[in-house]
């Protein structure tokens, strides 16, 4: 409970405002919501231990992702929660977003590191990382235990005071919802017990926190970023069955930012997208706890608006962190700080979840694009992750440092680089969802079903099915046909092919009864195309079937001074290069690019003065490279 000053404070502030805590009662009546079982039609993701990855580039950068987990020591990742609890610590703390004095230490730490070693256990059996997940979890639970309140961070209850009061602060809740979720993640993945009673207990200290606070004043720091609070929140009364959390988790709505988006408008401009897009989640979430469509509302329109009038090529969003634009006017934003990466890491979050309700391949398209584009390729070998994406010609890749970073988008890179195979495979009933190409086996015990999935896409354009199955079973096998395919696209079942597929865009549904040893061979032919920059449709990127595609300008800077170029804590302003290659107008943009090699995707592009190599996006490395081009002589269709 809060002690006698806060509550005090809340009182006094309370009364300021307009508002007293008595008279708010009625709006806190209308909180109470009920949870809902899961409603019957929902497509549902296989859990992580049913999917292995197999042999390709995916599988190679998840290891590299857990040998950067494995270098990260347990008495360094506690020494902050340790410092604030009592609890001697004299480990050496990492720097950067975790340093003693920085206000959001323990987001990585405490909260994304958890949640990626959970990951990682899930979904690949790594019992090393599950073991430095459970050592972290006891340590956290010794911190909580001594502080004695439930509260639980790696920094005192001073920055939510300095929160309620008004005062500068960064961030305290977001960190407080990675810790959640993070702990969350330990139960529901490795079985964690005592994970679930410390999260329980973070959540008692901050519904004690907020119910008292007035609506006023609590929609006030709420214009604070806050991470994802209420998702946690509402996964938390899900598995619990405990009313109380979800009415917390409403707390931490704001009808200011999703009123609009319930009247389908898009009032989005200067707005800060990292901050916004959780919230969604969590309303998604709260529809599927609920059943309460207008949540379901809510996410569908803002999802449709951000990914066809605010996305760029690679399938994410944001310039500096913001949407700086009106809809559909992109034109002049290709910069340095292009795309944050957490911002893709959260939009795949919610088509995953807009896709459970829909079924629609549009969706799988979409979280194809930003795997392929946006995810793969933002991690070195080093397992270093990235903060932007950026996009104006001639700008390079650049990583954060091993001990000496800790930015947001470290830590969304390290959960996302753990859970390659969340989304491959669906289900709903006996029935099987195909989404995603990549080298894996499902193992469905319950059903006596394993699919193993041959390919070496997208160098190959398609793939196999291999089922194998105890008995055979009548059943549904439904396969994305993605709308990146051409009318060519062929599916044979143990080698003798249909007589028609479904269109691109949409999912083929294969009913029969399946015997051990049939096969699905998949034939999705790729061709090249090209798609403008919102705003201006004179300026292109092109792309490969779903690979969006980049001119290799030459070498990049050297590492050092790559890093000398980027703050600990945040990348710096970089002068700024051209902001697109310039490419000779034809009547068809894709003209100006030449196949060079369809198994190696190797490809060309006729510059203004020379030709350029092209390649897929995720294969660049140190190198300046251009996504976008202007064709000479076209000023474009501005709106």
């Amino acid at each position: 409970m809060l002690h006698q000053s806060r509550r005090s404070f809340l009182k006094t502030s309370a009364g300021a405002a307009g508002l007293s805590l008595i008279g708010e009662a009625g709006f806190l009546d209308t909180l109470s919501a009920q949870i809902h079982e899961p409603s019957p039609d929902r497509l549902m993701p296989f859990p992580l231990a049913s999917v292995r990855l197999a042999s390709g580039v995916f599988q190679q950068q998840e290891e590299i992702n857990a040998r950067y987990l494995d270098s990260l020591r347990v008495d360094r990742l506690l020494h902050s929660f340790r410092v604030t609890a009592g609890i001697s610590s004299s480990a050496t703390p990492y720097q950067g977003w975790e340093a003693p004095t920085c206000e959001l230490r323990g987001h990585f730490n405490g909260g994304h590191y958890l949640s990626a070693v959970a990951l990682a256990s899930a979904g690949s059996g790594n019992t090393v990382l599950k073991d430095r997940g459970d050592e972290i979890v006891a340590g956290l639970g010794a911190c909580q235990k001594k502080i004695g309140t439930g509260y639980l961070s790696a920094y005192p209850t001073d920055l939510f005071e300095h929160l309620a009061e008004g005062k500068q602060v960064w961030a305290p809740f977001y960190t407080y919802h990675k810790i959640m979720a993070g702990l969350l993640d330990m139960y529901v993945l490795t079985g964690n017990t005592d994970a679930l009673a410390i999260t329980e207990g973070m959540a008692r200290w901050a519904g004690d926190f907020f119910w008292p606070i007035g609506l006023e004043q609590r929609q006030r720091m709420l214009r604070t970023e806050y991470g994802g609070m209420n998702e946690v929140l509402v996964n938390l009364a899900a598995l619990t069955k405990k009313d109380r959390y979800l009415d917390t988790a409403r707390l931490f709505e704001q009808p200011v930012f999703l009123d609009p988006l319930a009247e389908r408008r898009d009032e989005l401009q200067g707005l800060h997208a990292n901050t916004h897009v959780p919230k969604i989640i969590g309303a998604a979430r709260m529809y599927e706890v609920t059943g309460d469509r207008r949540y379901r509302q809510i996410a569908e329109y803002f999802l449709e608006e951000v990914l066809t009038a605010r996305n760029y090529v690679i399938g994410n969003t944001s310039v500096d962190e913001f949407w700086r634009t009106a809809p559909g006017q992109l034109q002049d934003t290709l910069a340095w700080k292009n795309a944050e990466c957490c911002v893709a890491y959260n939009l795949m979050k919610l088509e995953r979840l807009v896709f459970g309700w829909t079924g629609e391949a549009r969706w799988m398209d979409a979280y194809e694009r930003a795997l392929f584009n946006c995810r793969l390729g933002t991690q070195n070998a080093q397992g270093l992750k990235q903060y932007f994406f950026p996009l104006a010609a001639g700008y390079w890749r650049a990583y954060h440092t091993p001990e000496e970073s800790f930015w947001c988008c470290t830590g969304t890179g390290v959960e996302e680089f753990a859970k390659f195979a969340d989304t491959i495979y669906f289900h709903r009933g006996s029935d099987v969802y195909v989404n995603q190409f990549l080298a894996s086996t499902l193992d469905w015990k319950e059903e006596g079903l394993t699919i193993e999935q041959v390919t070496q896409f997208p160098f190959e354009q398609g793939t196999t099915l291999k089922v194998k199955s105890s008995r055979p079973t009548a059943r549904t096998i439904h396969v994305r046909m993605p709308s990146w395919t051409t009318a060519e696209a062929e599916v044979k079942i143990n080698g003798r092919s249909l007589e028609a597929v479904a269109d691109p865009g949409s999912y083929f549904a294969l009913r029969r009864v399946w015997h051990d040893g049939d096969t699905i061979s998949v034939h999705l032919p790729m061709q090249l195309w090209t798609e403008p920059l919102a705003g201006d449709d004179s300026i292109r990127a092109a792309l490969y079937g779903p690979l969006a595609l980049a001119a290799d300008l030459g070498a990049g800077p050297s590492p050092g001074e790559g890093n000398r170029l980027i703050r600990d804590t945040f990348p710096k302003e970089i002068p700024a290069a051209d902001p697109m290659l310039k490419v000779a107008a034809k009547s068809d943009a894709t003209q100006c690019i030449h196949v060079e090699s369809t198994p190696e995707l190797r490809f060309s592009v006729d510059g203004e003065t020379q030709k350029f190599n092209l390649m897929p996006l995720y294969q660049i490395g140190d190198q300046r490279y251009a996504v976008y081009w202007q064709l000479r002589g076209q000023t474009g269709n501005k709106a």
